[in-house]
């Protein structure tokens, strides 16, 4: 059976990356409409050898569709995943405008796949950041309940986008030149720098991001209880969002249990070789399905041996977007 779909935001950096997964993974397609603002309509994207052409978005736009893959925005998402839904199709959603909807599932295909079949039209995608951290945390949470997880990220510029690849080339450029190094839309200079993430601070002093990890995470668990607390940082990496987390469990438990769970855990491969000092790095992460985890070691600050502290690298583009939306919609 082969389906026909729509990517929508098609010439963003989630949606190229869109179009190399649907084409890796070789999705059944019986069509495939590209969808962008206006200003994109008539651009060619290769997709299996062919050019196809990007069409305007509009709300007349799915008729026909089955699926659609979105990643255009929060703001576009709200105004045209209805009208995908009213005429037919369902949308798997990449931006924050439905994640913490109630009734709209927030899904990990490693965690939480059942979820999926409570959808009534829309799947929202979770954060990057999340979906890098959950996937090797859940099969350490189904075997002992974690109590509380600190994580600190260190992410990449196009977790932002396109425009933040672009923003870091450009600077790395002037550095390397010595000529005038120019902020465009990061707060801050990216190169030879690094920075708190760049999205709105809340009363509280957390960012969006750090709030999007917490709420997530207990939706996508479907634990209220578990205690998350996170700081987010931009950092001038190009691509692949790396974290340092730290666990504490219900019950006691070893590195040697902890590194054997994540052996056997989909979607984790465990890059941990002390003696090489060789450890999950951005740099191979990038354009791989797989998060990447080690540093795995007993934490001795936390009492009764309920303490494990790792580091992880995932890719944010593809594991946390692209290929996440294309699993869910295997899944479908």
């Amino acid at each position: 059976m082969s389906y026909r779909v729509a990517i929508m935001g098609a010439t963003g950096a989630v949606g190229t990356e869109f179009l190399k997964i649907l084409e890796q993974r070789n999705f059944p397609l019986k069509s495939l409409k590209l969808l962008a603002s206006g200003r994109s309509a008539g651009k060619k994207l290769k997709f299996r050898g062919e050019d196809l052409a990007v069409e305007e978005l509009t709300e007349k736009s799915f008729a026909g569709v089955e699926l659609v893959l979105a990643s255009a925005g929060g703001s576009i998402s709200k105004q045209f995943a209805p009208a995908a839904v009213s005429a037919g199709a369902v949308v798997v959603d990449n931006t924050s405008a439905f994640r913490m909807v109630p009734d709209v599932p927030l899904v990990v295909p490693e965690v939480n796949p059942g979820d999926i079949r409570r959808h009534k039209g829309i799947i929202a995608n979770p954060n990057c950041s999340t979906i890098i951290m959950n996937v090797p945390v859940w099969p350490l949470h189904q075997a002992n309940p974690i109590e509380r997880l600190v994580v600190s990220t260190y992410q990449a510029v196009s977790g932002a986008g396109a425009w933040g690849l672009w923003e870091l080339d450009e600077q790395m450029k002037a550095y390397a030149s010595g000529a005038p190094i120019r902020k465009n839309k990061f707060p801050h200079q990216i190169v030879n720098n690094l920075f708190s993430h760049n999205s709105k601070i809340g009363p509280d002093g957390f960012n969006e991001e750090e709030t999007k990890m917490v709420l997530e995470t207990r939706k996508i668990f479907h634990c209220e209880s578990i205690r998350v607390t996170a700081t987010c940082v931009r950092v001038p990496v190009m691509r692949a969002h790396t974290e340092a987390i730290n666990i504490e469990f219900s019950r006691p438990t070893s590195e040697k249990q902890v590194r054997e769970l994540l052996a056997a855990a989909p979607g984790v491969k465990i890059v941990d070789d002390r003696e090489k000092n060789y450890f999950p790095m951005p740099l191979e992460a990038s354009d791989q399905d797989d998060v990447l985890v080690g540093r795995i070691r007993q934490d001795p600050s936390v009492p009764d041996g309920k303490g494990i502290a790792m580091l992880v690298s995932g890719d944010q583009i593809r594991k946390g977007a692209a290929l996440n939306a294309v699993q869910i919609a295997e899944l479908l």
